[in-house]
């Protein structure tokens, strides 16, 4: 139909616009060194988008995914502390060969979990899959018990807080509060030099937009149009035949495999993974970057993401000791004053002014009255 072609216009030219600024217009007017902040800003889009999915699409609001992104860090991060743990570079260490932080902590061999991770292969599908493991193991363990809305978003912020007590009382395995660090090159090649961090910038980019396509599918199929179904009247769902239960941990461990893959984007981009990226703060503010961006909107959530991040960065240099009132205020403003976030603002400001695209919507209904129809 004549309307669905216009909206599927209007997807495209959004897609379109989001693609120029992240490779065209970022890199043309940054210089290194914010790009690089740019590149870990892109990082957290990667949850926000996620959660689209999950509180979006299908209402289930997590306080928990800072748990997937520091799981899919923590994958990236050993195997590259592992390449970075040559004999010849810890010749000084009393037991060479193991990283650092096991060798301070009295620990002579390395531990049996850790080795796989010598394997590139192996830690991209742990990237992928640990996560969306402990996704559908929690996932299971409530929806099929009909846990939701406010009580499920409090088990997955208790589990964020066990996550970071685990990874930190676990010193000698995890690097403990000083997480991994020191991480270098990946398969040889130098992750730390400038010229490396654009690159990744780039890969990010690309990661970011394959996530939105599959992100984007989703929604547009059956699936997705069940989740919205849910979201609105569940119950109802439910009674037509449909197990809620297995649409809904279905996209919790799709968003924690988005999550996950951000966190390893992470690691590669700052050069470091710590139980601060797991816990309850860093999952709260990664539910701002989707409310902030709009919960029903993916390319929303990508820029709620890096203006909410620019914002916290800004503040935090003007403002070192008010930068938190400042994030804050931004957050109330914004939600205050556009319900629906950012893409509210375009759908209620910008679209009516896009002329074209305004006039044949404008028109569509009357078209599409067809015989046929």
């Amino acid at each position: 139909m004549k309307k669905q072609r216009l909206f599927e216009l209007d997807e495209a030219l959004g897609f379109a616009l989001l693609a120029a600024v992240i490779f065209v217009l970022f890199p043309a007017i940054l210089d290194d060194f914010r790009l690089n902040l740019f590149g870990k800003y892109l990082t957290y889009a990667f949850v926000a988008v996620g959660l689209v999915l999950c509180w979006g699409a299908g209402g289930i609001l997590s306080l928990g995914q800072g748990v997937f992104f520091g799981l899919g860090g923590y994958c990236m991060a050993m195997f590259l502390k592992l390449e970075a743990s040559t004999p010849e570079n810890t010749a000084i260490q009393s037991t060479p060969g193991i990283p650092d932080f096991m060798d301070w902590n009295q620990i002579t061999a390395l531990p049996i979990w850790w080795q796989p991770f010598h394997s590139l292969g192996f830690t991209i599908l742990a990237i992928l899959a640990v996560p969306a493991i402990f996704a559908f193991i929690l996932g299971t363990a409530m929806f099929r018990r009909r846990v939701g809305g406010v009580y499920f978003a409090i088990i997955t912020q208790a589990v964020a807080a066990i996550m970071t007590i685990l990874v930190i009382g676990q010193q000698g395995y995890t690097g403990g509060v000083n997480g991994i660090t020191d991480l270098r090159t990946l398969l040889g090649w130098d992750i730390r030099p400038d010229s490396a961090k654009v690159t990744l910038y780039f890969v990010n980019g690309i990661l970011l937009f394959a996530c939105l396509f599959v992100a984007q599918a989703v929604r547009k199929s059956k699936a997705g149009r069940i989740l919205i179904a849910m979201r609105t009247a569940e119950d109802r769902v439910r009674f037509s035949g449909y197990d809620v239960a297995s649409f809904k941990v279905f996209v919790f461990c799709l968003g924690a495999a988005f999550a996950s893959i951000g966190g390893a984007m992470f690691t590669l981009q700052v050069g470091f993974m710590s139980p601060t990226l797991v816990g309850i703060v860093p999952s709260i503010e990664m539910v701002i970057f989707c409310a902030v961006g709009g919960r029903m909107s993916l390319l929303g959530a990508v820029y709620g993401a890096l203006l909410v991040n620019w914002a916290k960065t800004t503040f935090s240099e003007s403002f070192p000791e008010l930068w938190l009132l400042g994030l804050g205020g931004l957050f109330i403003a914004v939600v205050m004053a556009f319900p629906n976030g950012l893409a509210g603002l375009y759908q209620d400001f910008v679209r009516p002014h896009l002329g074209f695209l305004h006039r044949e919507r404008a028109r569509a209904p009357a078209a599409d009255q067809s015989p046929a129809e």
